[in-house]
């Protein structure tokens, strides 16, 4: 039988190969087989034993104790019932045939009903027979019944109950079908564990790191040991023990992943070299004391300081700026930029879609235009002499600043002397694409991530533990708080009112229309009916209406656009293409149709159009008048805070991190038990703990770390983990 190999450590300081079975193939493991082990893995994703030892129960039954009849509640799930049979009847014919027993304990009578296998248990069910029960509760009639229950003799031995929780595992119908339901499943992990032995699955806590808080007592807790912890997470002995099981194996989950992005942030630091921006020169004190529109905030002033150590180091930066919208995230990028130049490098910044690349061109073009400095845009519909003269300029080093898309990434795009690279929601684009622009120079360029999605606190540490992150939480001055109401669709005529009052005042509207259906066109045939709509309640020509979709040309949907920034249209009427990349500061009303099918943190995008003048700016989320609970909880988040950072937290507690788990394509986020949402408490405890050893032990050469990085080496190449830029 092939086995695993995993690594030991040796007092003397070497190392030991040892053989683990838990690399086995399932179809090795005794019950199994080849044809079990193909439905294992194809259902179950379960190849080896240490797959199948890592396929977890989502709940136990405690069969350690024999309930009263008259203890069986509306709440309750499982029962298990000792008493005689008092009378067995076989009822109905066919398909109705069903054979019903009544139970009697000293509390009470209870019905237990068969369907099937009548045959055999009619051989086993007898009156006046003593049994032991085990089944789910059910009611029929406001009265409690078990269907199909376990049942067996209580003879002299049956008192013996099990010892310990009888887990239930995750199995699908086909499994249940071909015999390897969830009770098959218990009993191949219970052959399993009778074969493991401790060196099967060593230490690979610290000793440092071996006591923990715990969240009953609040006293210094000792971990069980590994070995140990997979025995009880699967037939704990007591309930007791399965929560030390369970917090165990979600701490080590969690501490595990931060070490790991931890090892990474530290190697970079101590290891990547960068360019050196030494100076604040020439261009960025122009710029900052002539034309800066605004003064800065706080938050920018603090995130430039770190941009500054950080160019200034020697090392490069690999910084995440995360900032609300309306922050002013451009702006640092604009500095950061700056920065670059008059240290001779180039800069680049690069954009999700063509409507933000030309917003981020049109905009910092505006703000440098009486500067000496060369900015450029490059897209996908780039005219062939322009994108001659841009990759010309660029490799020559004339070009200060190019802006641009997925376009930059192409091979002929080619720079004299890259030392910035700057990402706009970045999410947007995977890590290899990324890397095509870091490999844009000789030594590889500082990196500025930004994103407008306000991330929680828990997931930027999981997902983005490897990265410098900063964040923006402050609205620059004059920007006044956003009011946001929710409103029935029997209120449509008092909002058109109130859009029509703005507009008298000479302001601006959007009035945005949710993609929902499955077929584009049908999608593209709501906006339109929506359009339609729109217009009769604000006819031409007394007003005029801008339509902007995805199906559009960009000539068309950028002229729509354009009409709205000059104010030639006063509505806008646009599906979430305009989530980004539009900046209208004279619109100030932003009614959201549907709004019960945006998620909260589309929502909070879209409300950010608004709001980014010096006039007082509203969001009207337009909804039908049956809500879900989880709708309704959106929509008050919605109308009670503006703080992205709040409804970030509050979606992640919603939906959980799966919608978001594409800002990094690692799969970090794929934890057997632990939560983000739920473990945060862990997840700060293996953060804290982390630190603590990196910051004294960088490189896990002392002695007392050797479990870990043995551990960790041994995992190499399992967990899909490579430095992510």
């Amino acid at each position: 039988m092939p086995r695993a190999i995993i690594i030991d450590s040796l007092n003397n300081g070497t190392i030991q190969i040892i053989a683990s079975i838990l690399g086995n193939p399932i179809e090795y493991l005794k019950g199994v087989g080849p044809v079990r082990a193909e439905l294992l893995q194809k259902e179950l994703g379960i190849f080896t034993f240490g797959d199948l030892l890592e396929h977890f129960p989502y709940r136990h039954v405690d069969r350690t104790r024999i309930n009263l009849i008259r203890e069986i509640g509306p709440a309750t799930e499982y029962v298990q019932l000792a008493g005689r049979v008092i009378s067995v009847e076989l009822l109905g014919d066919k398909r109705s045939r069903r054979l019903v027993a009544e139970l009697r304990d000293s509390s009470g009578t209870i019905q237990l009903i068969w369907f099937q296998g009548i045959n055999g248990v009619q051989k086993l069910v007898q009156v006046a027979g003593d049994y032991l029960v085990f089944g789910r509760v059910s009611h029929f009639q406001g009265s409690p019944q078990l269907t199909h229950p376990e049942i067996e003799v209580r003879d002299g031995n049956s008192g013996e109950r099990p010892e310990f929780l009888e887990p239930v595992y995750p199995a699908t119908e086909k499994l249940k079908v071909r015999g390897l339901g969830g009770r098959q499943l218990g009993k191949l992990t219970q052959t399993l564990l009778g074969m493991l032995k401790e060196k099967d699955l060593p230490e690979n806590l610290p000793e440092m790191t071996m006591e923990y808080p715990d969240p009953e007592t609040g006293r210094a807790t000792r971990w069980l040991s590994r070995y140990e912890a997979y025995r009880q997470i699967h037939f704990p002995s007591q309930p007791a023990l399965y929560r030390q099981a369970l917090y165990r194996l979600k701490f080590e989950e969690l501490f595990l992943a931060q070490m790991r992005l931890g090892l990474i942030k530290s190697r970079r630091h101590r290891s990547s070299k960068g360019v050196t921006f030494s100076q604040v020169g020439a261009l960025f004190n122009q710029f900052y004391t002539q034309y800066l529109p605004f003064e800065l905030t706080g938050a920018q002033k603090r995130v430039l300081k770190e941009i500054r150590r950080d160019t200034g180091s020697g090392r490069q930066m690999n910084r995440l700026l995360q900032g609300d919208v309306g922050s002013g995230k451009t702006i640092v990028a604009l500095l950061a930029m700056l920065l670059a130049l008059d240290n001779g490098f180039q800069a680049c910044m690069m954009a999700p879609t063509e409507i933000l690349a030309k917003q981020h061109y049109e905009g910092i073009t505006a703000l440098l235009k009486e500067m000496p400095v060369e900015v450029r845009l490059l897209t996908g519909s780039s005219k062939s002499k322009s994108r001659k003269e841009v990759l010309e300029l660029a490799r020559e080093g004339r070009l200060h600043i190019l802006i641009g898309t997925h376009a930059v990434l192409e091979e002929s795009v080619q720079f004299q002397r890259l030392g910035l690279a700057i990402v706009d929601e970045q999410h947007r684009f995977g890590v290899a694409q990324r890397a095509r622009l870091w490999n844009k120079a000789e030594v590889v360029p500082h990196v500025l991530v930004m994103t407008a999605t306000p991330i929680p606190r828990t997931l930027a540490m999981t997902a983005y533990g490897d990265l410098d992150y900063s964040v923006m939480d402050e609205l620059p001055p004059g920007r006044q708080p956003i009011s946001t109401v929710h409103r029935f669709e029997d209120r449509r005529p008092q909002v058109m009112d109130f859009i029509r009052h703005e507009i008298g005042k000479g302001r601006q509207v959007y009035i945005i229309f949710p993609l929902i259906e499955e077929s584009e066109s049908m999608d593209y045939e709501n906006l339109k009916k929506g359009y339609e709509n729109v217009k009769a309640w604000f006819p031409e020509p007394k007003y005029w209406i801008s339509m902007v979709h995805g199906r559009q040309t960009n000539i068309v949907r950028d002229t729509n656009m354009r009409r709205f920034v000059l104010r030639e249209t006063q509505i806008m009427v646009a599906t979430t293409v305009i989530e980004v990349g539009v900046n209208v500061p004279n619109a100030t009303v932003m009614v959201i149709e549907s709004a019960e099918k945006f998620g909260l943190s589309q929502l909070h995008q879209l409300r950010g159009r608004v709001g980014r003048g010096a006039e007082k700016s509203y969001c009207i989320l337009l909804t039908g008048p049956r809500l879900g609970k989880e709708a309704r909880e959106r929509m008050n988040i919605l109308t009670e805070t503006n703080d992205g950072f709040k409804i970030a937290e509050k979606d992640l507690e919603i939906r959980g991190p799966g919608d978001i788990e594409g800002t990094r394509q690692s799969g970090l986020l794929n934890f057997k038990l632990a939560s983000i949402v739920e473990d945060r408490g862990w997840l700060v405890l293996a953060r804290e703990r982390v630190e603590s050893i990196l910051g004294a032990d960088p490189e896990l050469a002392e002695e007392g770390n050797r479990v870990l990085k043995d551990y960790l080496q041994s995992q190499r190449g399992k967990t899909g983990w490579s430095k992510i830029s």
